[in-house]
């Protein structure tokens, strides 16, 4: 089991920790005075570890939980406000802020291992849209979900794009267009949540989750986890097309070849991630 944290630039207080239980890494959102808010801080951190997992062979999932009574409240609205009394009115910072979270969230889905979130608590906008881009959720049966902009005069654009592509477009709408928080069964029944625990048993399912996951060959897992995000985005024949090319291709490799041997001979396989 290892450790490590992730500073604030101006404080030394951890705002991300990591700690890896056999081939699982957990990241947890260490800023629960702020509820977990998405500063740029915050933001960084995450950016650094996911990029850091990507090429960790020994990290064969995710889990992205959070400290504290919220998951994450979404952007740092106290910091983004400062930037008002720039030049142009913030706008520069804002286009800055909202890419540099957006390509995150794309990092989370092209992410090579999958990604569990552990949600207890409000997950609100940016908050959401984390939880959106993560590959399965796990919420306690206190977590709510959110994507209020609209209540602030700031309708959710970014987070609609995870939102979106979750959930249906009829249940998209109604919680962009009224941004009225929804509770964790309702996220089930929707789509957004696989499994909903009881309080304060998020964390214990998703690394049980994770463990599952943990336990197939990493390098299947990542042939079809970016197979999936890449047939999603095609129309029905190009996606066959495209998918039957990638199954024919993973039959070449090792574990391929050593799971099916495993399953004819009644034995279990061992893999070799490749």
């Amino acid at each position: 089991m290892s450790k490590s944290a992730h500073a604030a630039a101006t404080d030394s207080a951890p705002i991300l920790l990591r700690e890896d239980r056999n081939g699982i890494a957990i990241l947890t959102l260490n800023r629960p005075a702020a509820r977990n808010s998405l500063s740029e801080a915050m933001l960084a951190a995450l950016d650094a570890e996911i990029g850091a997992i990507r090429t960790d062979r020994s990290v064969r999932a995710v889990v992205l939980a959070a400290n504290g009574p919220a998951f994450s409240a979404g952007h740092d609205l106290k910091e983004t406000t400062a930037h008002r009394q720039d030049a142009d009115r913030g706008l520069a910072y804002f286009q800055r802020t909202f890419d540099f979270s957006a390509g995150l969230m794309q990092s989370i889905v092209n992410l090579p291992q999958a990604v569990i979130a552990a949600v207890e608590g409000v997950a609100a906008a940016a908050g959401c849209q984390l939880v959106a881009s993560c590959d399965l959720v796990v919420a306690s049966e206190n977590a709510r979900f959110s994507t209020p902009g609209v209540d602030i005069g700031l309708f959710c654009s970014a987070p609609m794009v995870a939102l979106s592509r979750k959930v249906a477009s009829n249940h998209a709408l109604e919680m962009l267009l009224t941004g009225e928080p929804i509770t964790a069964e309702r996220a089930r029944e929707i789509g957004l949540v696989n499994r909903v625990v009881a309080p304060g048993h998020a964390l214990e399912e998703a690394v049980a989750l994770a463990r599952i996951i943990a336990g197939k060959s990493a390098h299947v897992q990542k042939i079809g986890k970016e197979a999936f995000y890449r047939q999603r985005e095609l129309n029905l024949a190009d996606a066959y097309a495209y998918a039957t090319k990638v199954m024919a291709e993973n039959m070449l490799a090792r574990d391929a070849e050593e799971g099916i041997s495993a399953f004819i001979e009644k034995r279990t396989p061992k893999w070799e991630d490749r």
